[in-house]
């Protein structure tokens, strides 16, 4: 888990409360990203403002792909930071989108797709893709869609892992994807109601939907509490995941 907390990221600038003080590490949480390794290749989902920091964090020295989830800032800020990965391993980054995504990044870093004999812009080669089963470096992926509040926003589900960010609604016909899944990774921002991610209670309700052997919350706000102790209400097989955390699904 490269990141674990929501879009102003956990201390929040200027705040007092006790989580944005707390010295525990598992309360400092940058914006919501994971790293996914199979098959000695590494698989990015979202790449955020913090992404230089979580792939220095990481020692992450290649990338066969990145998945995008939507085009909220927090999730697509980095962008410009995959010119390290072009100059080391010359060669383009693999960016895996929806073409609203592709449209935004495009808009939003105009710059580097501007026609330019700059030496130092960033080399990204888009992936169109949409609700359907696709392959990075022969790796299935299969998205699965949600709704964050009204924007469509996909989520992965990679072998025996499910990662689901930034919602509030999964449709039903998407819970076909999800059944059998053994680690289960979802949005759960707070304990009050918010208008497009889940709270605590609608991610506990997927989770006993769904019955994955574990589950995790993440896209955490310090509104949420303490670490040690929101995990330690929360049922057998859920917890909150936390920075750095490694999932072994061996």
């Amino acid at each position: 888990m490269l990141g674990t907390g929501t879009s102003l990221g956990v201390p929040m600038v200027a705040c007092q409360c006790k989580v944005c003080k707390s010295t525990n590490s598992k309360d400092k949480r940058l914006r919501s990203a994971v790293l996914v390794q199979a098959e000695s290749k590494n698989i990015v989902i979202d790449i955020g403002p913090d992404f230089r920091m979580q792939m220095l964090n990481n020692d992450v020295r290649h990338l066969e792909g990145v998945l995008m989830t939507h085009s909220h800032r927090d999730h697509t800020a980095g962008l410009d930071d995959v010119r390290s990965f072009n100059w080391i391993n010359s060669k383009p980054v693999d960016i895996y989108a929806e073409d609203i995504v592709i449209d935004a990044l495009k808009h939003d870093f105009s710059y580097a797709f501007a026609r330019s004999e700059y030496s130092g812009l960033p080399e990204i080669e888009f992936h169109h893709i949409d609700n359907r089963q696709f392959e990075v470096a022969g790796i299935c992926i299969t998205p699965v869609r949600v709704m964050h509040h009204k924007l469509p926003v996909l989520g992965y589900r990679i072998g025996n892992f499910t990662y689901l960010t930034d919602t509030n609604h999964v449709p039903r016909e998407e819970y076909p994807k999800l059944y059998g899944t053994k680690v289960l990774v979802v949005d759960g921002l707070r304990f009050e109601k918010h208008v497009s991610h889940f709270n605590i209670q609608e991610a506990l309700e997927l989770i006993s939907e769904i019955k994955p052997e574990k589950a995790y919350i993440t896209h955490i706000s310090h509104q949420l509490g303490l670490h040690d102790e929101v995990n330690a209400m929360l049922p057998e097989g859920v917890e909150l995941a936390y920075d750095g955390l490694v999932i072994d699904l061996d």
